[in-house]
């Protein structure tokens, strides 16, 4: 048995040039630092050889050596869907046009993986970190000691409990509040809330917001008609799965998520449970989803885009002035009405389902 060892090739240093020139190192350094004091006609030779042994620079090093990365990490509870990504858009578009660049990480709702990806971050010395957590109080000591350690933070969408940190949200309490107002103008009495973990705050806010609005109608609030679920389509499912199981009388249901939704029309509609006619259904956090699916999905659309500019600005006003007061940003959302609540809405060449 023959092993064969591959090579890697060996990476040009500035030292690799200097000896190829003949020259001293911090002459080549200086050169390729653009400096004064270096010929014009020293610079260009010193460049052409450093193209031709494929010389690149090591960013880590000049990192060390100037105390700045020009880069911003971003940490998001999920890549599944386009929420994050029009997030993220904002955010690049924003801080490309200043020379920053943005790495992008993943916790996948795991404050556990959220921790380790913000150590990461700061190991690799980014100069601000932007973030939608994924639990508001379990890394709260995390973000306290970055901060501490001089790491700008900037919160999206999501906040951590009890502190006073720059943050562009919606107003979830309110959002809420009109969205099941409105189902309950349209008939409907027995409405379900499917709602997230609570370990997210904005599902503090949104049920705060059903039962405020079920009290303006003096509607009790019926704790049987309230689901406590996790985050995935799947999960969507198992929720209207449970509600059907126990024989749950209801004629509206509404979601902490698109996703959650998506997950309940589809095994809703695997009954035979027409929509809108029998059951009408909404949503926070609605994307582009909310339109390929049939009926398409009433929900309530938060800024996305609008919301990742907002945040890069903030975290390159916290980079530029620390001292500067932590902003709260509350962006409006938009409620878009569907076929999925809106009976008049259905072709009327396609029976309900």
């Amino acid at each position: 048995v023959f092993c064969i060892k591959i090579m890697k090739p060996k990476r040009t240093t500035i030292k690799d040039i200097a000896k190829h020139l003949g020259l001293s190192v911090s002459t080549v350094s200086r050169a390729l630092n653009d400096s004064k004091n270096i010929k014009k006609e020293t610079k260009d030779l010193i460049r052409e050889t450093a193209h031709a042994l494929n010389y690149r620079s090591n960013p880590i090093g000049l990192s060390l050596k100037h105390g700045v990365t020009n880069t911003i990490g971003v940490l998001v509870p999920e890549m599944v869907t386009p929420f994050a990504s029009e997030v993220i858009t904002g955010i690049q578009e924003t801080l490309n046009k200043t020379g920053y660049k943005v790495i992008i990480a993943q916790s996948d709702e795991d404050p556990v993986r959220e921790r380790e990806n913000l150590q990461l971050m700061e190991n690799f010395m980014v100069d601000g970190i932007i973030i939608c957590p994924c639990d508001y109080k379990t890394n709260k000591k995390e973000y306290l000691r970055l901060q501490d350690n001089g790491i700008p933070i900037v919160f999206y969408d999501r906040i951590p409990f009890g502190m006073n940190v720059p943050n562009v949200i919606v107003d979830d309490y309110r959002e809420t509040f009109f969205m099941i107002e409105h189902l309950i103008r349209l008939g409907r009495r027995k409405i379900v809330y499917i709602q997230g973990p609570n370990y997210i705050y904005n599902s503090v806010e949104r049920i705060r917001g059903y039962k405020d609005a079920l009290n303006k109608f003096s509607i009790s609030y019926d704790e049987s008609l309230v689901v406590y679920t996790g985050m995935t389509f799947d999960d969507g499912g198992v929720a209207a799965e449970k509600l059907l199981n126990r024989g749950v009388k209801f004629d509206a249901i509404f979601t902490f998520t698109e996703t959650l939704a998506l997950g309940a029309m589809n095994y809703l509609k695997y009954n035979q449970i027409k929509i809108p006619k029998e059951v009408a259904m909404a949503s926070f956090s609605g994307t582009i989803l909310s339109t390929v699916v049939y009926p398409q999905l009433t929900s309530i659309e938060q800024p996305k885009k609008m919301m990742g500019e907002t945040a890069a600005n903030l975290i390159l006003e916290k980079i530029a002035n620390p001292s500067v007061a932590n902003k709260k940003i509350i962006l409006s959302s938009e409620i878009k009405l569907r076929a999925s609540t809106e009976i008049s809405l259905l072709k009327k060449d396609i029976e309900t389902q």
